[in-house]
């Protein structure tokens, strides 16, 4: 498995602390940045992500700005992906089990460091159920075809 990872200026740190997890577990990964904590635009570091997920040169993406918000709004612009904005374990169990999404969003200003790694441990474990999920999926992803 291969990911990208992109932040803002204020999801930065909670992006350092989630690649200590992700080097942990062997994770391949590729940070599009930013790399500080000068203000800087959440668009710009969620359309690389987003657009190497659709392109298929990664297999999921994680974002990270002050609440998640903006990345998954941005993201989700983006033909294809499926990107969740979780902050807690249940939720991040159940978007990849029922919705197969490929993105998770999180903001720094809710999750701690702790729980952000709770968060993406359960999210990259959890495999997508299929099944009657499949459909809803499919039927989700049509939308983009109107």
């Amino acid at each position: 498995m291969k990911l990208a990872i992109g932040s803002d200026h204020a999801g930065y740190k909670l992006k350092v602390e989630v690649i200590k997890v992700l080097e942990d577990m062997n994770i391949d990964f590729e940070d599009v940045g930013c790399d500080c904590t000068d203000s800087v635009d959440y668009p710009d570091f969620a359309l690389p992500v987003a657009e190497k997920v659709a392109a298929g040169e990664v297999d999921k993406g994680i974002l990270i700005c002050g609440t998640g918000i903006g990345m998954s709004i941005s993201a989700n612009k983006i033909d294809g992906i499926r990107c969740a904005l979780v902050h807690d374990v249940f939720s991040a169990k159940a978007t990849r089990a029922h919705n197969d999404s490929n993105i998770l969003a999180m903001g720094e200003r809710i999750v701690g460091p702790g729980l952000a790694g709770e968060i993406v441990k359960a999210w990259l474990e959890t495999d997508f159920e299929g099944g009657r999920h499949a459909k809803r999926v499919d039927k989700m992803m049509a939308i983009e075809e109107k």
